[in-house]
């Protein structure tokens, strides 16, 4: 049995709360459809009090243990904060030492958002990357000096600490925390029950950089349509810098300041991220979609995909294209 708590506090987001909790317990249904042995979740709401908590948008939750009770978990969520975060951190001071204790005793806790403003008021982030919400890095570098900020990272993750920027992002954190529990194929199935538009799983958004418009240098992001443009033309890096009118050594050096990656790694991810799609929404055979990508060959198209993805092109049309429950009486 997995056991998940979520914190409440006012001004959390509800859906940062709620979101993680039904991904998990949905896997969890899954996983012991097909196998009756696979471990459940017991998911606890907690609190500093036993007082219904009114979170950001008028919904009211009512803890189900205080958090000073909290033992043997498996992993502790720390909710998004609406708008500036101190006020909850200056109130959260009572109750802050829960954090580091349920760490210790060997629990995986996730901050969404400005969440990780209370993991670094309670130390636990000195000198570990971290990551918050995009509104209030610059608050959060000043206020927080000792925190290794990764300003253009979505996820961070330093042992069983993890940051994910956004509400959005942490449906692809508990995709990577299903895959741990219950395996990959629980893990596809989860990610296309709850966000088929999913598109950068955990081992590729984390300590990398967003979407593409989380930069402003327009001479790569001219440079990254070109490569979208000639995908299926099996564009090369060396074309790409003479189109571009630079040398390869700049070219390198002004796609890594703006991505945080190579060339190469981008255009990698970027055949992955279409045959993504391809094969959710196509009939092409493997051979075709690696083609449209610019692979000619299959094998390596294979060895590429799963790599980025942790299954193979086949496994994953197949897990996509699923059902996420079997009929009861399976």
């Amino acid at each position: 049995m997995y056991r998940i708590a979520a914190l409440l506090y006012p001004q959390a987001l509800a859906t940062s709360i709620t979101l993680p909790l039904e991904i998990l317990r949905a896997a969890s249904q899954m996983a012991q459809v097909r196998n009756r042995r696979a471990p459940g979740v017991e998911l606890m709401l907690a609190a500093p009090s036993q007082d219904k908590i009114a979170l950001f948008g008028g919904i009211t939750l009512a803890p189900d243990i205080n958090c000073s009770d909290l033992d043997a978990l498996d992993l502790l969520i720390v909710p998004a904060i609406w708008r500036n975060p101190q006020s909850v951190v200056r109130k959260a001071q009572s109750w802050l030492g829960v954090l580091p204790r349920v760490a210790g005793s060997g629990a995986s806790i996730c901050a969404v958002g400005t969440g990780a403003c209370l993991l670094a008021e309670a130390g636990m982030l000195d000198h570990r990357p971290a990551t918050t919400h995009w509104n209030y890095m610059d608050t959060f570098a000043r206020r927080y000096p000792a925190v290794r900020l990764k300003p253009r990272h979505l996820i961070t993750q330093s042992d069983k600490l993890y940051c994910v920027g956004s509400v959005n992002s942490i449906a692809d954190m508990m995709v990577h925390i299903v895959e741990g529990w219950y395996g990959e194929g629980i893990a596809r199935a989860v990610e296309n029950q709850f966000s088929p538009e999913i598109r950068r799983p955990f081992r590729a958004a984390a300590y990398q950089t967003g979407s593409d418009t989380s930069h402003h240098d327009e001479l790569i992001i001219e440079a990254q349509q070109w490569l979208r443009d000639t995908l299926p033309d099996k564009p090369a890096i060396s074309q790409l810098a003479k189109q571009l009118g630079i040398s390869g050594r700049t070219l390198n050096r002004r796609f890594h300041q703006a991505t945080g990656l190579s060339p190469r790694d981008w255009l990698q991810q970027l055949r992955v991220s279409v045959a993504k799609e391809l094969l959710r929404h196509s009939n092409l055979s493997l051979s075709e979609v690696a083609w449209q990508v610019g692979v000619s060959d299959v094998s390596h198209f294979g060895k590429l995909f799963r790599e980025h993805v942790g299954m193979t092109p086949g496994s994953y049309r197949e897990a996509v294209r699923g059902k996420l429950f079997a009929p009861a009486s399976a």
